[in-house]
């Protein structure tokens, strides 16, 4: 009997979310692939007609004295694949290019707890870009992730209606309230 869970996956050639239904016995399993290589290892897979999701973040980089910003995995190295272990010939993952191997609990593949994946995946943007901002809180943790102060942590002050955060950065001993778009933070997970 399928269960009725409808999970909105991306399809990102199209820009179109398309449902995916989780069947029974059908689980969410992280796969951990080689270093710079989630994209490759998700066209692999995706060829062999397995499910997969990886969420992404913008990612502020340096690079001779300038700053871009690009689209990144938001788990490095790390992305969700649909599997029934009883149906799907899953050892074949671990033989994929791009892929290092399946996360495991002794010889079987280790299932990410139920709701994890499918709240990444409801808190993703039409371009598989995580929108985390319902999940900002004042006094919270958080990363900021873009401008001059990328991959700092901070403490999230305020929270407005317009988009704008403040925020506390811990500058040479004391605290500096900066004021920023709320794009530019993550909640710390």
């Amino acid at each position: 009997m399928p269960n009725s869970n409808v999970v909105p996956l991306v399809d990102h050639k199209r820009g179109q979310a398309r449902p995916t239904t989780l069947s029974e016995g059908e689980r969410w399993y992280a796969v951990h692939t080689l270093p710079f290589a989630e994209a490759r290892a998700e066209r692999q897979l995706n060829r062999q007609e397995f499910r997969t999701f990886q969420p992404k973040r913008h990612k502020t980089i340096r690079h001779a004295r300038k700053l871009s910003t690009i689209e990144a995995p938001f788990f490095p190295r790390y992305l969700f694949i649909v599997l029934d272990l009883g149906r799907h010939q899953w050892r074949s993952v671990n033989g994929t290019i791009g892929v290092s191997r399946l996360v495991m609990r002794g010889d079987q593949p280790q299932p990410v707890p139920r709701g994890v994946v499918e709240t990444l995946i409801e808190a993703t943007d039409a371009r598989g870009i995580l929108q985390l901002v319902r999940k900002l809180q004042p006094g919270e943790p958080v990363r900021l992730i873009a401008a001059p102060f990328a991959e700092q942590l901070a403490t999230l002050d305020h929270l407005d209606d317009s988009g704008r955060v403040r925020v506390l950065l811990h500058i040479l001993g004391r605290q500096v309230a900066i004021s920023t778009g709320v794009n530019n933070v993550l909640p710390v997970l």
